[in-house]
């Protein structure tokens, strides 16, 4: 494990959009798992606006995201569906056919996280995981007392953000919300692994994922028995670990 602590939030998008560009260079054909959210936005932007400078071959590309909303219309603005469409994938204009999503919607989530699974291993599997950490150190949707062993699988959201996204979506209370996500044994058979991550309010969580025991009480915390994982911070999210490690 490897620990990259940048002077601020401007070096860090950088950083870990090129880190995504990088991979793409590497291996035309790489299958690059991506995380969805506020930490993410921008260095999704900044890999965007490179490519529309300099462009390079992506025909081969395969984009996913590590998880995926369930119950809801695709078309909603929080569906991670339409936010890689929006920010990375309709941009760099990947084939449709190499942006393998699970559906919003469907009778049988179990059966489409298997072929979710299933899409992803025709191609080899991935090579790169852009990785958040909740605040109560969930990665994907996996929240704490998930086992390690779990396997692509519904997952309950955080009851706070199941309650934001309820008041955007005017979604019915008798609907049941969840989210479709990459388990844990999964995640980690990614050939490498960014956990990334920025701003105060993650300072705490990073020092315990990084520096506490493994622990399904943080999922997170499992990253440190990867045998390819970065930690990828700014310097406020890496304040509790700086000189510690």
């Amino acid at each position: 494990m490897t620990i990259t602590i940048t002077k601020d939030e401007e070096e860090f998008n950088r950083t870990a959009a090129w880190r995504i560009i990088a991979q793409m260079l590497e291996k035309p054909t790489a299958v690059i798992g991506l995380s969805t959210g506020q930490t993410t936005i921008d260095m999704h932007g900044i890999v965007s606006r490179i490519y529309r400078q300099y462009p390079f071959d992506v025909s081969r590309i395969t984009l996913f995201n590590v998880d995926e909303l369930t119950n809801l219309p695709r078309e909603y603005a929080g569906s991670c569906y339409s936010m890689i469409l929006n920010q990375l994938a309709g941009p760099l204009g990947i084939p449709d056919e190499n942006f393998i999503m699970p559906p919003t919607m469907s009778d049988d989530f179990e059966a489409e996280a298997r072929l979710f699974e299933k899409r992803l291993a025709e191609r080899g599997g991935a090579d790169l995981q852009m990785l958040g950490i909740g605040a109560n150190g969930h990665i994907g949707i996996n929240q704490p007392g998930t086992p390690f062993e779990s396997e692509t699988w519904v997952s309950p959201m955080d009851p706070d953000f199941e309650a934001r996204v309820r008041r955007e979506t005017q979604v019915p209370k008798e609907t049941v919300l969840g989210g479709l996500t990459r388990g844990i044994k999964n995640i980690m058979h990614t050939r490498k692994i960014i956990l990334i991550a920025k701003g105060a309010h993650k300072a705490e969580i990073i020092g315990k994922a990084i520096l506490g025991p493994v622990t399904t009480d943080i999922p997170a915390s499992v990253v440190q028995l990867h045998p390819n994982c970065e930690i990828l911070l700014d310097a406020a999210a890496g304040s509790r670990i700086a000189g510690r490690v």
